[in-house]
C-alpha cells in the first residue's frame, strides 16, 4: 500500500513554491545595485540644491539681516 499524503498540504506547498519563484524574480527585476542608489540620492539632492537656489522670497517675510 502507498503513502497516504494530505492533498491540501501538497497543494499548499506548491503554491508557497511557485510564489517564492515569482518574488525571487521580482527583487532581481526590481533591485538597485548600491551604486544606482547612491547615484540617485546625489541626483536627489543636487536637485533639491538647485530648487533652494531658484527660490523667491515674499516681499511680506521680514529681512533676515
Amino acid at each position: 500500500m502507498g503513502e497516504i499524503i494530505n492533498l491540501r498540504q501538497v497543494r499548499k506547498a506548491r503554491e508557497r513554491a511557485a510564489a517564492a519563484l515569482a518574488a525571487e524574480q521580482n527583487r532581481a527585476k526590481s533591485g538597485r545595485t548600491k551604486a544606482e542608489k547612491k547615484k540617485r540620492q546625489a541626483e536627489d539632492k543636487l536637485t533639491g540644491e538647485r530648487l533652494d537656489g531658484h527660490r523667491l522670497t515674499r516681499s511680506d517675510e521680514p529681512d533676515a539681516g
